[in-house]
């Protein structure tokens, strides 16, 4: 018996893998598993690997003070309490500490709000020598719960969040690099295709609804939507900001960003340089909307380009009214702008994550393009940004309204002018040439965004698969 671990029929303790420095428990050998107090349990993640997150008032005496927690499911459970009512609860595993010693337990979720103690420790968590004696208390050394002091400060990576990755292209470099980025600091990313998506729309509830299924609520959505769904995708995010999810990129500044002449009109608004730019709806203006951008070679570019198609340098003042001309009778919205001669077929891609540059590279066209685009053929190398380039980029993505853009910037004789906001930007280019891990930085900013779980948001938490 000298070898034997004292407890008394209440001590504290700690539960770190869960983030809890101190706990008051009731020690119970009557009861075979042991129980903790939760809130707002929530399951989430895939079948294969489930994992359920809750909140706790570790403080019976401090409402105030929620903990959001999560912890792998190892099992659903009847459990029989002491006045007989059966309830099926989530059984967790993680470690506790009493005193010097640690082990592991299983540990049933249930609310116990209406409980002296938060934590109930069961005999099955008990070890074979650990003695229980009815008569004492807080044999171990006693805990308080000023532990938690500064925890609402604390790094919002221990705060696991389930995240939505609006996307067709599930298996791209960009795609896969966010999810690895996002499960690296605990996170759940659920690949979900934008275009499979349907809504529930009414006054009541916000529902959006995938292959049969209610999709559960997301803490947040990183919209990765292409330019040809753009205002399905769009009408799909809106949804998803009404669920109450955080949405990276709005889907009026995903909207702005696309639409080239909406956008060049809001940067020239901003004041912020750009080359000259001319749109107009009548053919008699072909030749005065050449003279407007600029004596030739001129840059013809469809309003809904994307990776560079769509966007034709034309050499001669003929052969832009050519352009034009073809343009208009395909019913397709273009703009003429002005071209840089200067840059030589090298513009600059400045990745900006909530107001600052993170990175950038310098894109190089091949021999007799005029387009730098990376699908296009171009190279790409890390880049050193002068004040006006750096300050360019940060405005433009502030002036769209995009927490998450890529700003393409052309060197000219007048300073650097912005060409193109690119609101869903590739990561493999800029990752490559920079050595950055950006798809880690765009997780760190949502961390930063989304407001942890809270005991008010429990009616309105959408229903899970």
């Amino acid at each position: 018996m000298s070898d034997s671990f004292a407890l008394g029929w209440e001590e504290w303790l700690a539960l770190p893998g869960l983030g809890l420095p101190a706990i008051r428990a009731k020690v119970d050998t009557g009861a075979r598993t042991s129980a903790l107090h939760a809130s707002v349990i929530e399951p989430f993640g895939p079948a294969d690997k489930p994992r359920v997150r809750f909140l706790i008032q570790p403080d019976p005496s401090n409402p105030s003070l929620d903990i959001t927690c999560s912890a792998r499911v190892v099992d659903r459970r009847n459990v029989t309490s002491s006045n007989g009512e059966t309830e099926l609860r989530y059984v967790i595993s993680t470690d506790v500490v009493i005193g010097e010693k640690t082990w592991p337990i299983e540990i049933t979720l249930t609310n116990r709000e209406n409980m002296a103690y938060r934590m109930l420790l069961g005999r099955s968590s008990i070890l074979d020598d650990m003695v229980v004696d009815p008569n004492q208390s807080f044999v171990q050394p006693v805990l308080d719960y000023s532990a938690y002091r500064g925890m609402p400060r604390r790094k919002p990576v221990q705060r696991p969040l389930r995240i939505a990755l609006l996307t067709r292209e599930p298996g791209n470099y960009s795609s896969r690099r966010i999810v690895e980025a996002g499960e690296a600091r605990g996170h759940i990313v659920e690949r979900v295709n934008t275009t499979r998506c349907y809504m529930r729309i009414d006054s009541i509830g916000s529902e959006v609804h995938y292959d049969g299924d209610v999709l559960p609520r997301y803490d947040a959505v990183i919209p990765r939507i292409g330019a040809s769904v753009t205002p399905y995708g769009t009408a799909v995010l809106r949804q998803f900001a009404n669920t109450g999810a955080y949405c990276l990129n709005t889907a009026n500044a995903i909207s702005a960003s696309r639409d080239k002449l909406l956008a060049h009109q809001l940067l020239a608004r901003a004041g912020i340089g750009m080359p000259v730019t001319a749109f107009a709806n009548s053919p008699k203006d072909t030749k005065d909307l050449i003279k407007i951008a600029g004596k030739a070679p001129v840059v013809v570019k469809l309003l809904e380009s994307t990776h560079g198609r769509g966007v034709v340098l034309a050499e001669t003042s003929k052969a832009a009214e050519s352009l034009v001309d073809a343009f208009r009778g395909l019913d397709a919205n273009f703009l003429v702008q002005e071209f840089i001669a200067e840059a030589a077929g090298a513009d600059t891609r400045c990745l900006v994550i909530g107001g600052k540059v993170v990175g950038a590279m310098r894109r190089q066209a091949t021999e007799g393009e005029f387009r730098s685009n990376l699908h296009r053929g171009g190279t790409a190398h890390i880049a050193r940004l002068t004040k006006a380039e750096r300050s360019a980029a940060q405005k433009a993505a502030r002036e769209l309204g995009l927490a998450v853009a890529g700003v393409d910037i052309l060197s000219s004789e007048d300073g650097p002018k912005v060409l193109e906001v690119n609101s869903s930007p590739g990561l493999e280019g800029i990752e490559t040439a920079t050595g950055k891990d950006i798809a880690g930085q765009i997780i760190e900013y949502l961390e930063s965004q989304v407001r942890p779980l809270s005991v008010h948001r429990e009616g309105r938490l959408g229903r899970t698969r």
